[in-house]
């Protein structure tokens, strides 16, 4: 049976949800905004990495598995902080923005994370594919760009999904650097009145969640398409 202590807190929630919710619909394009531009460059230097790391060129391979196991390897936080604070006092280079450094932050890591699935992926297309792209005469380009890469793709696309999804999260640690994005109001929110800490996590979890919910069907679009078929 449950306790009084549970209800209360419910009645609690639900009394202060007119006061906290407009004010978190404040931080909503923000999280909007950097989950845009970090899925967009995140994709990009995926896509870079991952064909980079199969490049003939010893230079191109070395450099790009460096970046990958770097930001594979340390924290997102740090990286974050690393772009944001240090870099400007160490190197006199300012990002100019909260903004550009929590989306190359997000971007970076991610891209690093997800440029083994392209890698992977494109690894993955059967050698016959690739044997009769050349009995056709086409060249490395051509068949990267008809025959393997359009394969890769459809392999690619239910774990890029749920990378999607990861980044939603990620987006919550620009506050850390000051970007009035969700979380940045909840904990203003919270330090201002402590008592109401537990509707404002409360929505902060119901505002991600809603959120995450067309990514959700997104993903599960991508799985169906990919479940179409590879050629084999």
């Amino acid at each position: 049976m449950l306790d009084q202590s549970f209800y209360k807190g419910v009645i609690i929630i639900f009394s202060t949800i007119g006061e906290v919710f407009p004010v978190l619909l404040k931080g909503i394009e923000i999280t909007i905004v950097v989950l845009v531009l970090s899925a967009i460059f995140g994709y990009l230097f995926a896509f870079i990495a991952g064909l980079c790391r199969l490049s003939n060129n010893l230079i191109l391979r070395k450099f790009t598995g460096f970046y990958v196991e770097v930001f594979r390897g340390t924290s997102l936080i740090v990286q974050l902080f690393w772009l944001y604070y240090a870099i400007p006092m160490l190197f006199g280079f300012d990002l100019g923005s909260n903004l550009l450094a929590g989306v190359l932050a997000i971007a970076l890591n991610y891209g690093a994370y997800m440029s083994e699935i392209v890698r992977g992926s494109i690894l993955s297309v059967a050698k016959g594919q690739t044997e009769a792209a050349t009995a056709l005469n086409m060249s490395r380009f051509q068949r990267m760009r008809f025959v393997i890469f359009p394969q890769a793709v459809r392999m690619m696309l239910p774990e890029f999904g749920n990378y999607l999804i990861q980044m939603l999260k990620a987006t919550s640690l620009v506050s850390l650097i000051g970007m009035t994005d969700i979380l940045y109001h909840g904990n203003i929110l919270r330090s201002s009145d402590l008592s109401a800490a537990p509707t404002v996590y409360f929505l902060v979890l119901v505002f991600y969640f809603i959120i995450a919910l067309p990514l959700i069907f997104l993903t599960r679009k991508m799985e169906d398409i990919s479940k179409k078929g590879v050629a084999s």
